[in-house]
């Protein structure tokens, strides 16, 4: 009787805390149905009084929306891709290698978890500005090649793996790149897809970066597109909440097809032998 009511307080609070998390974005999903009117009123309301499409409508017409999409795309995907690869590549090094230096190069990698974001822009602008990468997809996205935590994700979840894997792969003559790319990696793909996620969530949605390196429309990303959107006297917050309803759809289609190995890779990265 007893565990019967801690396992359903249990789902009591989780079912709470995902209606908290949920309840934003239901009211952002819900208020781009909305009138002008009916979104400013007061007392605020939850569900439209009816469905308006205008937002949607609008949103494709009012804004280049089609070029903060598609620069989204090119931006987040090509980051994700190269990302996964270099912090692949790292935590293999870090994991399944010796060499000389080993343990202080991935304390620099532990140093830079701990290091803000906001630090780094300055220079980095000042560096791209210099290489005249400002407002192109090389300054978008080759700051972001690789990344700090990725490396120690990886390298958990390569610690992991049994080490005869390697020795036996080496003793039938196979290479470091074949063993790492053909045996490895494959083995790998709960921490993978699980990183590739991360990294989709996190470019997709950035704004800082997209915002300060980009200076027109034509390279603007989602939420750098749609931040700048907003009049100075006048918002109009249902194509504003349309477009972020839209910008939202794709990882919520990706967090479903990569749920498993999602699921798969926060349970099993960091498991050691």
């Amino acid at each position: 009787m007893k565990v019967t009511l801690i396992r359903n307080f249990q789902y009591l609070m989780l079912i709470a805390a995902a209606i908290l998390i949920a309840f934003p974005f239901v009211w952002m999903v819900l208020t781009s149905f909305k009138t002008e009117n009916e979104i400013v009123h007061f007392p605020p309301t939850l569900f439209p009084s009816q469905l308006i499409l205008d937002s949607y409508i609008h949103v494709w017409s009012r804004i280049p929306f089609l070029v903060f999409f598609k620069n989204s795309i090119i931006f987040s995907f090509s980051v994700t891709l190269i990302s996964l690869l270099f912090d692949s590549m790292a935590g293999y090094a870090f994991a399944r290698l010796s060499f000389r230096g080993r343990n202080q190069l991935f304390l620099l990698v532990l140093v830079a978890l701990m290091i803000p974001v906001q630090v780094t822009i300055i220079p980095l602008f000042i560096m791209l500005s210099h290489f005249g990468w400002l407002n192109t997809f090389l300054g978008l996205i080759v700051p972001r090649a690789t990344n700090a935590f990725g490396i120690f994700m990886l390298r958990q979840f390569f610690v992991g793996l049994p080490k005869e894997l390697d020795e036996a792969a080496r003793i039938d003559g196979c290479s470091e790149f074949r063993l790492y790319w053909q045996i490895i990696l494959p083995l790998a793909k709960p921490a993978i897809a699980s990183l590739a996620l991360f990294h989709l969530m996190y470019n997709w949605n950035d704004l800082l970066w997209p915002l300060i390196i980009t200076s027109t429309e034509d390279m603007r990303t989602l939420p750098a597109g749609l931040a700048l959107f907003m009049g100075q006297h006048v918002v109009e917050y249902g194509i504003l909440t349309a477009g972020a309803a839209i910008a939202t759809s794709p990882l919520v289609i990706a967090f479903i097809f990569a749920q498993k190995y999602f699921i798969q890779g926060v349970v099993f990265t960091g498991l050691k032998e």
